[in-house]
């Protein structure tokens, strides 16, 4: 039997959809180190406020497929966050698959990015009808400001007004993101508290129980003093009033002027 398939017109189709929908697109998942750090931090910090709600599913740099059969529609925001899914693992996030576009996504702009940030992508992300859209640029150089948001309306995005304190609120996720020592941070307006990692969380718990396990020691150590100090001045006032005893005791056994005299008379002379 002659198995030779170059002699037959045989269409070949891919049976993994991962050789249509690749995971990678071989770009760097950060312009710098200094970028990279901070986008880490901002996803460990965003799952771990999630961490309660299974339906929320977080991640960073994921190549997001939004026409089912066309992989060239494809983009890769940098954060996005998605809610009604569930946090199960992914390779890719496929529009048509999940049922629903992002709810927030966030690009961390840089020289080589900000236009293409500012023009294509939010383009892009008007029309797929993703609800809040912000834009962080670490090294505070290409942006009109450091920290800039978008929210959709009519589908356009329309800038979203820093508050007071220079916060751009995101009303999906309820929570506002800062300019903080010259880095992002992120306050939770319901809880009041700014957000942490998991291993912040860990590590601020840990310095709150040193500081609560030092005060009791401290307190220990003052009452064991305050006892010390009592006990001393217990000891004093016995010794101070065994000599008051003492020196009534003494003044009493001392005749007086009103003392009786002795009235027998004298011997009479021989």
């Amino acid at each position: 039997m002659d198995t030779d398939t170059k002699r037959f017109n045989i269409p070949y189709a891919p049976t993994d959809t991962a050789d249509l929908y690749p995971d990678r697109d071989g770009e760097p998942m950060a312009a710098s180190d200094f970028h990279l750090e901070i986008l880490i931090w901002l996803l460990q910090t965003l799952k771990a406020h999630f961490a309660g709600r299974p339906d929320v599913y977080v991640s960073g740099d994921i190549l997001t497929y939004y026409t089912e059969g066309n992989p060239r529609a494809v983009i890769a925001p940098d954060v996005l966050v998605s809610f009604g899914i569930g946090r199960k693992p992914r390779h890719t996030y496929k529009v048509w698959e999940e049922g629903k576009v992002p709810d927030f996504v966030m690009e961390f702009s840089s020289k080589t990015t900000y236009q293409n940030d500012l023009t294509d992508k939010m383009d892009i992300y008007a029309a797929l009808g993703i609800p809040n859209y912000l834009l962080y640029d670490a090294e505070a150089l290409y942006l009109p400001s450091p920290l800039i948001g978008f929210r959709l309306v009519d589908k356009a995005y329309v800038p979203i007004r820093p508050d007071v304190a220079g916060g751009i609120h995101s009303d999906v996720l309820s929570l506002d993101f800062h300019i903080r020592d010259r880095r992002l941070a992120v306050y939770d307006p319901v809880r009041q508290q700014w957000l942490q990692t998991s291993a912040e969380q860990q590590a601020a718990r840990a310095e709150t129980a040193e500081a609560r396990a030092e005060t009791a020691e401290a307190r220990a150590e003052t009452a064991e003093a305050r006892a010390e100090t009592a006990e001393a001045r217990a000891e004093q006032e016995a010794i101070t009033r065994q000599k008051a005893e003492e020196e009534v005791k003494h003044l009493r056994s001392i005749p007086t002027a009103d003392a009786p005299v002795n009235s027998s008379p004298l011997p009479s002379p021989t």
